[in-house]
């Protein structure tokens, strides 16, 4: 059976609490449950098992450096009626675009379609309905550069997706670490 897959850094816990505790309870503003939070490096889709198998192995391979990345400033996606509150990784560590690229490439040589999309690495904390931008506007003001937490990325994980009513439902798939 075919399962909806994610490439994705887990965050620790003090840094997920951390910006869970943020939530402005602001109407209109659905913040995601803490355990949710993560920095997507590639959304793949439908997967069936033999290319799941295939996308294991390859992903089995990628290695780069441990690195540090911080999690600073809070910003929206969509101008004047947002649709998604993230929080932001500072300048972005060369070292994330890099496992990017390599997480792409496995992608591909699992005979896979890599996400193609820009690569803007964030970590989605609120999806928004009706809510204007001056609504949130005091809240983003208050936390645009604030440096939220820093954590060493020592591996990346892959999840699946299961879509119901209540919001998606996240398995944890495989776990590799950066070190043999």
């Amino acid at each position: 059976m075919a399962k909806r897959l994610f490439i994705a850094l887990e965050l620790p816990e003090t840094c997920r609490k951390t910006l869970s505790a943020l939530n402005p309870n602001l109407k209109g503003l659905r913040w995601l449950p803490e355990h949710q939070l993560h920095v997507t490096l590639s959304f793949i889709g439908e997967v069936d098992p033999t290319k799941e198998e295939l996308l294991r192995a390859a992903l089995g391979k990628v290695r780069i450096p441990e690195f540090f990345l911080p999690i600073q400033g809070i910003g929206t996606f969509g101008r004047a009626w947002p649709t998604v509150v993230w929080a932001g990784l500072g300048n972005a560590h060369p070292h994330l675009f890099v496992l990017h690229r390599r997480v792409q490439d496995a992608v591909l040589r699992a005979g896979l379609e890599p996400d193609l999309k820009p690569f803007h690495p964030h970590i989605t904390l609120a999806r928004a309905t009706n809510l204007s931008s001056a609504a949130l506007l005091p809240f983003l003001r208050r936390y645009a550069e604030v440096e939220l937490g820093l954590w060493k990325v020592i591996g990346f994980a892959m999840f699946s997706s299961l879509l119901s009513r209540d919001g998606p439902r996240y398995t944890l798939e495989m776990r590799q670490e950066f070190r043999d």
